[in-house]
């Protein structure tokens, strides 16, 4: 299985009708509208196939953009919709791609600090950053720390507004995308995790669709040994874009 990064307005009609089936895969009752317009707040996108010209297993949106920050340029990844049908489960190539694409994004475009901007209503997803990431707010082990919390504040408040609830770290959207019945909740064992556990204690709603806002620094110094591997063979194998978005 290979990943090929692309800008989004290189997607085909043909793509993104496979991306939209792998989305009802999971999710309940999102019309192709609001998957479009999801879509459409996003320039790059990580494609999933067996072959070139394969069948879609999965993909990966993000949006790549620049604010300021206490007087300083940052360089923000957000991640929007990253799916990998059941069939390519346990595989860790969209880890790989994801990783990968992101290191290129980083070296061709970032500025000072690249920053994961993401909002977690999956213990999987959430589980991520813990296999990745040294350091990722919030967590079980330490209270965020006051910097780190205002630099997420002032992303969720900038990119959601009032749906932002601060004092939760919460998104909540009128019309969450929320997983099919078989794909929802925590199953009782992952609980044993500590950073499992602290996800569905700080985020209770999770099952109905709530988010919890999540920041990590992504630079090679705050990566795990499994995320530093991710890095040295994620772009090597990755399939790039030949055109800027």
């Amino acid at each position: 299985m290979k990943g090929r990064l692309l800008p989004r307005r290189e997607l085909t009609l043909g793509e993104e009708d496979a991306m939209y089936d792998v989305f009802r895969e999971h999710f309940d009752s999102v019309t192709r509208d609001r998957f479009q317009k999801d879509l459409d707040e996003k320039n790059w996108v990580i494609l999933l196939s067996e072959q070139p010209g394969g069948s879609l297993l999965g993909f990966s949106t993000l949006h790549f953009y620049e604010r300021i920050f206490n007087g300083r340029p940052i360089s923000i990844v957000y991640s929007g919709d990253t799916i990998v049908r059941a069939t390519a489960w346990g595989r860790s190539v969209l880890s790989q791609a994801w990783i990968g694409s992101v290191n290129y994004l980083r070296r061709k475009y970032a500025k000072e600090r690249l920053y994961w901007f993401l909002l977690v209503s999956g213990y999987r997803t959430y589980r991520f950053l813990s296999i990745y990431c040294r350091d990722f707010y919030p967590r079980h082990d330490r209270p965020t720390p006051a910097p780190t919390q205002d630099l997420m504040d002032f992303l969720a408040r900038d990119r959601f507004g009032p749906l932002y609830y601060q004092e939760d770290g919460i998104v909540r959207f009128g019309a969450p995308q929320i997983l099919r019945t078989e794909l929802r909740g925590i199953p009782p064992g992952r609980l044993a995790s500590p950073h499992i556990a602290f996800f569905a204690r700080k985020n209770p709603g999770h099952e109905g669709g709530e988010e919890l806002v999540c920041l990590a620094d992504l630079s090679y110094e705050n990566l795990t040994p499994a995320g530093r591997r991710m890095w040295d063979a994620g772009e090597r194998d990755l399939q790039l874009a030949q055109r800027d978005p």
